[in-house]
This record gives C-alpha cells, structure tokens and sequence, in this order.
C-alpha cells in the first residue's frame, strides 16, 4: 500500500514538472499528507479572498488618512505618483508575507523565533508592540472624533464605546465569521474614491503628476512626507497581519494544510494568495491615490496647506466640496478605523504570542486563548488611554512612524531571508521575481528610514 501510494506522489510529481510547476520529490512527503493537487480555479479563488483585501484596506486607517491628506494638501498633485511607485514593492513583501504563513502554518513571529534567537524575535516583537499602541490611540481618536462630528454627544463617549465594541467583537466572535464582517467594512474605503468624484479635477494634470515624478521637489518638507507617505503605505504590522491570517486559514479549513506538508494544495493556494494580494494592494493604493487627489484639488488649491489629522480633513471640505463631501469623508473615517483596529491589535496579539509561544489564534475559544486574548485587549486599552493623557494625536503618530520607519526595512530583510530559506520552506522559496522586488523594496525601505531619521 505504502508502495503504491509512492508511486502516485512520483507520477504526480513528474506531471507537475512536466508542466512548468514545482518539482516534488517522493521522498520529502509524508504519506498522511497526501492529497489530490487543488484545481487552479480563477473563480472559486475570487470567492475565497480575504487575508490580502482586509490587509489592503486596513492600510488605509485614520492614521493613514491624516498623512495622505497632509501630503495632498501641503504639495498638491505632485504626490500622486508615490501611489504608484509603491505599489510593486507593497504587493511583493505582502505576497512573501502570505507564503510564509500559508506554507510553514505559523506567523512570522514564530519564524523568526525558530530560525534565528529569541532575543531577535522579542525586540522586533517590542517594537512592534509600541508602534502599534501609538498607532492605535491615534485611529481611535479620530473615530471618536468623526463619531462626535457627525451624530453630536461627547468624543470621549464614542471613544470608550468603540474600543470596547472592537475588543468585545474580536473575542467573543469566532474568526470565519468575524472576518466576514471585516469584509465588509473594506467598502468604506470606497468613501473616498466617490469623494473624489464630487470635487472639481482636472484630469489631465492628474495623470501627468502620476506618471512623472517632480524631480525638483526633492528637498526639503518634501521629502519628509514623502518618507510619511511611504512608511504609512508599507508598514510591518501589515506583514504579520497577513503571514497570520494565512495560518488562521489552515487551521479552521478542515482539508487545508500547510504547503510543506501538503505540497499538492500548493497551485491552487498560491494562485489564489497571489490574486489577494495583487487586488488587496490595488485597493489601499488606489484609495491613498485619491485622498491625496482630493486634499490637492481642495484644500491645496484654496491654500489650506496644513492639515493635522483626518478629521481636521474633513472638517476643511465642508465649505469647499459640499456637505455631501464632508459626510462621506468622515464616514469613511469610522469605517476604516472600524476596520484598523482589529487588525493592528489583532497583528500586536499574533506576533507577541508567537514569540512567547502561546496558543494563538481568533477562531480559539477565549477561555484556551487567555494570554493571546489579554494582549489584544491590553493593546486596545493602552490606545484607549493615550487619547485621555493628552498626548498630541500628531505627536502619537509621529513616534509611530518613526518606529515603523525604524522597523520596516529589518523586519523585511528578515522575511526576505526566510523566504528563500528552504530550511523554512522547504520546496517553496519564493520565485527570483519576487526576491528581486522583495530586496528592492527593502533598500527603498531602508533609504526612507535613514532619510527620515536625518530630517527628525
């Protein structure tokens, strides 16, 4: 029986080489792990999108509303073209993100504990954990605000409400349902696409700006929102969101397993992470496009240059775009925050418990999950209390850029090396294309950092 089964792995095997796919040798497969190759169906992996949309829109969270507006504002239409410059890198480190989640099963906390020492996994996990706690507090303001803006009744009110509504949902919500809600709040992030479309643009221009970069500008405050826009757009909490995402889908999908111990789910799976990814990362540029499109063709062309946060942007189009404008603007607020929140604590929670190798996980019962569970919640409440302290909402994100500034590139050279580790992936290490514009995105990660911290 043993021999028979064999047999089929090497004709398989032969058959996937035969036609251009991974080679997999008889030998590295264990017999419990056999399972017919999944159909590389384009259809049935639209429908199975998920990790990569919600990673996408997540990126574009208050937080990351305040800067793109800033830079839209401040420089007008020639920052249009950063959208498109950062897209190939974006899509690139988030696809790595992805396969190393689905094909080892863990995160990329749990990967960098086990490849290389604990002490490198707990200080980026430290780092992580900070930036995050600022970036929280500064998205759960904003919601309070936009809430306050538009139904009236204390700010702080709405901001206690939601931070217990977030930590209430992602725990006593099992993961496959609670990921469909968050599906459905990625369409907020349209707000800004239709906000667009109301204000006056002139078309022609804007297409020029995006395809040519103002190579004159490059000095001075320019190249500090430059390096905002960036590091707001490729931000490492984003990474370990979806490397876990990706292992929280082999654990709740009974006839999933991770790639290296079910090689033959690998064409079907990859297809489909790829195709995530690619529309998950169109969607986050796309709409960062057009916040920066419509602060330039607004409050840039009336001289209302410095804007502080994105509520303050809000507020600003009002009088200049229309009321319309306005509404949908600061509903965009609250549903991408709505959106933010669960991803940035729930990234923290992934990536402090792989690390401390607990029991992960949002599909586990909250009484087998305490741990994973309390730093989720601490994370949350940490943001909560930022915001009654005082802190300077602009100051709590500037030291959370300045730490994901600092963050990023290492973490990425890190994932980039485990990517290509066949230690780690076994048959899987990522195709030469995306190791080119994996390492690419990281020296202009790198750049930006080092530019940012000469400008601080």
């Amino acid at each position: 029986m043993a021999r028979h089964v064999e047999n089929k792995i090497a004709l398989w095997g032969r058959r996937v080489s035969a036609t251009g796919g991974t080679r997999i040798d008889s030998k590295s497969v264990s017999t419990s792990a056999v399972q017919p190759p999944q159909k590389s169906n384009l259809f049935a992996n639209v429908l199975r999108l998920g990790p990569g949309i919600v990673t996408g829109a997540s990126d574009d969270d208050p937080s990351g509303i305040a800067t793109y507006s800033q830079a839209g504002a401040q420089f007008g239409l020639s920052v249009l073209w950063m959208a498109l410059f950062s897209y190939p890198f974006m899509c690139a480190i988030q696809e790595i993100s992805a396969r190393i989640g689905r094909v080892t099963g863990v995160g990329i906390a749990a990967n960098i504990r086990k490849t290389y020492s604990r002490p490198v996994a707990f200080s980026v996990v430290a780092l992580l954990l900070v930036a995050t706690v600022f970036n929280l507090g500064a998205d759960l303001g904003a919601i309070a605000e936009a809430a306050h803006m538009l139904f009236g009744g204390p700010a702080r009110l709405h901001l206690v409400g939601m931070g217990i509504l977030t930590v209430l949902l992602q725990i006593f919500i099992p993961y496959t349902k609670y990921v469909k809600y968050l599906k459905w709040l990625c369409l907020s992030i349209l707000a800004y696409v239709i906000t667009a479309f109301v204000v006056h643009i002139d078309w022609t221009a804007t297409l020029k700006a995006t395809l040519l970069p103002p190579l004159r500008a490059f000095h001075g405050d320019y190249i500090t929102v430059a390096v905002a826009v960036f590091g707001t757009t490729i931000s490492p909490y984003l990474f370990f969101w979806q490397a876990s995402q990706e292992a929280e889908e082999v654990k709740v999908r009974r006839r999933e397993n991770p790639l290296r111990r079910a090689p033959a789910q690998a064409p079907g799976q990859l297809q489909r992470i790829r195709l995530d990814t690619y529309i998950g990362m169109a969607a986050s540029n796309i709409v960062a496009f057009f916040i920066m499109l419509t602060a330039a063709a607004t409050l840039h062309s009336h001289g209302q240059t410095d804007i502080q946060s994105a509520t303050q942007a809000a507020q600003a189009l009002g009088p200049l775009a229309g009321r319309f404008a306005y509404i949908i603007f600061a509903l965009g607020i609250i549903g991408t925050g709505l959106l933010a929140v669960p991803v940035l604590a729930g990234s923290a929670a992934y990536a402090v418990g792989e690390a401390m190798k607990w029991r992960v996980g949002l599909e586990v019962k909250p009484h087998r999950a305490i741990k994973f569970y309390g730093t989720l919640g601490f994370a949350i409440v940490l943001g909560l209390l930022l915001n009654f302290i005082h802190l300077d909402p602009i100051k709590a994100l500037f030291i959370a850029a300045v730490i994901n500034g600092v963050l990023a590139a290492p973490v990425m050279a890190l994932m980039m090396l485990l990517a290509r580790n066949p230690k780690v992936m076994g048959q899987f290490t990522v195709p030469r294309y995306l190791q080119i514009i994996g390492w690419a995105g990281t020296a202009a990660m790198f750049l930006v950092s080092v530019a940012f911290l000469m400008r601080v």
